[in-house]
């Protein structure tokens, strides 16, 4: 890896993160909304919203996984990021994150609570600066990483990217 990019990890203070790559919280409300003010889906209280950063390098991955809230990925740095999400229906979804509009690159995309998703750098990327907005706020009791096998018999016709994205 260009040094570069570990000088930038190590600008922000990044940790590793359990689904891959690397992040850091930087923002999460101090109001929290109580439980009776939530849906059904989410058990306690959440913030009212998170941001995090969050880094891939070339050949790493986001696994995919899931979470109970609505998910806002920024494009900040760095080269093309793939984000792929399957909705409950079976809906593959590849949305390419960037400044490359004429490419069709987005800065900003949004992953719908529920849906699984995860991401890679693209093909040719050295790394991705990217930073994700929950909300209601990130709770690590809302994350669910895939399941291989269960994605495989649930999504089979989508079995390249969850080889791809899973362990």
């Amino acid at each position: 890896m260009p040094a570069g990019i570990d000088r930038l990890i190590e600008a922000l203070g990044l940790q590793p993160h359990p689904e891959g790559g690397f992040y850091r919280e930087t923002y999460r409300t101090a109001e929290m909304i109580p439980n009776a003010g939530l849906s059904a889906r989410f058990h306690g209280p959440r913030a009212h919203a998170t941001a995090i950063y969050y880094l891939l390098r070339a050949g790493e991955r986001s696994k995919l996984h899931r979470i109970r809230s609505d998910e806002v990925w920024h494009f900040y740095d760095g080269d093309p990021l793939t984000i792929v999400a399957i909705s409950a229906e079976g809906k593959l979804i590849e949305t390419s994150l960037g400044r490359d509009f004429a490419a069709g690159q987005v800065p900003q995309h949004v992953v719908p609570a529920g849906h699984w998703f995860g991401a890679l750098p693209s093909r040719g990327s050295a790394f991705t600066l990217a930073g994700c907005t929950v909300s209601p706020g990130f709770d690590f009791a809302d994350f669910e990483l895939a399941s291989r096998s269960s994605l495989l018999a649930d999504y089979p016709q989508h079995r390249a990217w969850i080889e791809r994205l899973t362990d």
